[in-house]
């Protein structure tokens, strides 16, 4: 160093090297950032203009970049801008196994958590090949259809034109014959498409009772997934055909009355809108068929811990499933009034909603006890 230089302190010299290095990353991020944009310009071009070896390469080149993005949402919204989604959608129709399996992997990749492109994948006319590839003797392809069908019935605007497409009967034959994961994706799609047209039970067919029932003993009556599938039955007690199926199937009715006693909040509602469903269809016929089930202790607890709507299903079904003839029966609303005199009465107006609660859940807990002490001496009859 010169005798007229002065040496930097320590802590200037460490500033100057941070913002050396911070520029150097921002320019290998640019550097990557161009690079990525390039890529989905390159892809892009080879799917619209090159042949079809090509076309499947860039296809799979797509699912690999998706996946391997470490800001995948943005590289979903910048292929589904490039112009890719048409020319997959095209591949779908193709007479190339591979190339529709490579289209279909690529589009499902584009769609998943991408409002926008769902709605464009189904725009370009991706319904009509996907309810083809449905039809497939090949299994793996077929799942991956539903799986498509299911990602695409998400998004509110596609759920009209997929009910409209003829898919739902084809979703409930994969409920039938296909892979566990295929019977899942199947019901969440019904479930889906369930919750967009208004006459939900031309959408299903009573083929769709017993695969639904076996899939609900097997679940957590508690899961989303049970809440779906005691949705679709509640839309299948609708029709007598549904309710034949739902009481001949192995296990229908107990399945239910399990499901009002153990599921959740939405799956109980489901359970006992059916089991209601096939009283009120016709009490003579179905009143011994879910008594025997055991059905009355799960409905009791209901009315004190249900939903708003699931208590009025639980009150009306055990009006039903009573002996007493309708003349001498006391009214819901007359029966919680004088419960609400009385708890007055005891802890003033103050507390009385409190005090009534209690009382009906005491009169509750009695009751069930006395209907399993019931049971239990039938059985032992």
């Amino acid at each position: 160093m010169g005798e007229g230089e002065r040496a930097k302190p320590e802590s200037e010299e460490a500033k100057e090297e941070e913002k050396e290095e911070e520029v150097s990353l921002l320019l290998e991020s640019s550097s990557r950032l161009n690079n990525h944009g390039f890529q989905i310009m390159q892809l892009s071009e080879k799917l619209i203009n090159a042949n079809l070896s090509t076309k499947i390469e860039a296809a799979r080149e797509i699912r690999k970049l998706v996946r391997k993005s470490s800001s995948s949402a943005k590289t979903r919204s910048k292929f589904g801008a490039s112009g890719v989604i048409q020319p997959l959608v095209f591949m779908l129709s193709s007479s190339n196994l591979d190339a529709r399996q490579s289209s279909l992997l690529a589009l499902l990749n584009l769609a998943v958590r991408n409002e926008r492109n769902k709605v464009k994948i189904v725009t370009a006319g991706a319904v009509p090949p996907l309810v083809e590839l449905l039809k497939m003797q090949n299994s793996s392809i077929r799942e991956l259809a539903t799986a498509a069908i299911l990602t695409l019935s998400a998004a509110e605007l596609n759920k009209p034109i997929i009910a409209a497409s003829g898919a739902a009967s084809l979703l409930v034959q994969i409920l039938n014959s296909g892979s566990v994961q295929g019977k899942v994706d199947a019901v969440t799609a019904l479930h889906n498409l369930s919750t967009s047209i208004e006459n939900s039970n031309e959408l299903l067919d009573a083929s769709a009772v017993s695969p639904l029932i076996n899939l609900l003993k097997e679940c957590k009556k508690y899961s989303k997934f049970a809440e779906k599938a005691t949705s679709l039955l509640e839309i299948l007690s609708n029709s007598e055909e549904g309710r034949i199926t739902i009481t001949v199937a192995d296990g229908g009715i107990l399945t239910l009355v399990e499901t009002v006693e153990d599921g959740s909040l939405v799956s109980t509602e489901h359970a006992v809108g059916t089991l209601l469903s096939l009283c009120l269809s016709c009490r003579d016929k179905y009143r011994e068929l879910i008594l025997k089930e055991g059905a009355i202790p799960g409905l009791l607890r209901l009315t004190v811990d249900g939903t708003a709507e699931a208590q009025n299903r639980a009150h009306r079904l055990l009006d039903l499933l009573r002996d007493s003839p309708p003349q001498k029966r006391i009214t819901n609303s007359v029966f919680e009034k004088i419960v609400k005199d009385i708890a007055e009465q005891v802890d003033g107006i103050d507390n009385a909603a409190e005090t009534a609660k209690r009382l009906l859940h005491d009169m509750v807990q009695r009751s069930m006890e006395h209907s399993m002490n019931c049971i239990q001496h039938s059985a032992a009859s």
